[in-house]
């Protein structure tokens, strides 16, 4: 399912340096596949959420999403996915230390999906430090929004937009991973239709970090 960097020294240093790591190619053709067939399937259970997130500087979410609760009791393939010891065993090699998994059961893993103009996961840090989304659909190019947008080294949400501010595009298949506790961070919104942009987001932590309690993971996916 997954095609894993054979060499992740470098990486390690590039994530470091950037709380940013492109990782191009990460599922495979059949992986890919398979997480598709299994999004469309759940999403059935998804929820539409459309309002300004006020623990986010009222930052906008207009999104359809499913929460980890329902993908624990639901889906064994994202579960055994998530936990995967291989793909532990990268993340830990990328970020430097023992990389967890989450035990809170709603941020844990995730399905966000933008699927109409103007959606988007408005500006936010995330409570645990890392994320790994997995790209199972796209728009078709960089001009159709989607993008995620991020500014590395700043946890300022008024820091998006400015000097030092990234966009990057992806292609189905694709990943990354952020470091999402310290990097302030959105996804463009969509412009225009029938495009769609569908990820699995997957938390992880390390040992002895704590979480913020924020209230922004209950009110997006519970």
């Amino acid at each position: 399912m997954l095609t894993l960097p054979s060499h992740p020294a470098p990486l390690h240093t590039h994530f470091t340096e950037n709380g940013y790591l492109p990782l191009p190619g990460l599922l495979t053709h059949e992986g890919l596949q398979a997480l598709r067939d299994e999004s469309a399937r759940l999403e059935a259970a998804a929820t539409r959420r459309d309002f300004d997130m006020e623990c986010m500087a009222d930052s906008p979410r207009h999104m359809t999403t499913l929460g980890g609760q329902h993908i624990a009791q639901d889906s064994e393939l994202i579960g055994s996915l998530y936990r995967d010891t291989e793909l532990l065993a990268l993340l830990s090699a990328l970020h430097g230390t023992h990389v967890l998994p989450v035990q809170e059961v709603v941020e844990r893993h995730v399905l966000n999906i933008l699927h109409h103009p103007g959606d988007t996961h408005g500006a936010h840090t995330d409570d645990y430090p890392l994320a790994l989304v997995l790209f199972l659909e796209v728009p078709p190019g960089s001009a159709d929004g989607g993008l995620l947008e991020f500014n590395p080294g700043r946890t300022d949400l008024t820091a998006l937009g400015k000097p030092g501010t990234q966009q990057v595009y992806h292609h189905a298949g694709d990943a990354y991973l952020l470091r999402s506790d310290l990097t302030a961070h959105r996804v463009t919104p969509l412009s225009r239709p029938g495009t769609r942009r569908s990820v699995l987001n997957f938390a992880y932590t390390a040992k002895g970090h704590r979480a913020p309690v924020t209230e922004s993971a209950e009110r997006l996916y519970a």
